[in-house]
């Protein structure tokens, strides 16, 4: 079955750095659209950032640009976001999703908490 793992979160003040990695299995992770998605308290579920199968085209949500990138090895199904100049309001918990047969399949989460 698809599984989807986050890691890398934690704590960090701000105009910090982390670098999340989501760890896939159980589908063709080199055919897959991967996405990063974050929740902050009380907020919906919002896009970050999207890269194709191939790694040829990425987007990123306006609030995080130039200061986040995504990457991806397929070669080790593993998708990462590095993040960099952290900001309080990027405070929330990350989730990777992927895209398998027209179906979005979620991991259970990391947090990053952006705090002096």
């Amino acid at each position: 079955q698809v599984q989807l793992v986050e890691s890398g979160g934690g704590l960090v003040q701000p105009g910090g750095s982390l670098r999340l990695s989501c760890a896939a299995s159980g589908f063709t992770f080199s055919s897959s659209l991967m996405s990063w998605y974050r929740q902050a308290p009380g907020k919906e579920r919002e896009l970050v950032t999207t890269i194709t199968s191939t790694g040829r085209t990425i987007n990123y949500a306006s609030s995080v640009k130039g200061r986040f990138t995504i990457s991806r090895e397929n070669a080790k199904n593993t998708v990462y976001l590095q993040m960099n100049n952290l900001k309080p309001e990027d405070t929330a918990v990350y989730y990777c999703n992927a895209v398998v047969g027209q179906i979005g399949y979620w991991g259970q989460g990391t947090q990053v908490t952006v705090s002096s």
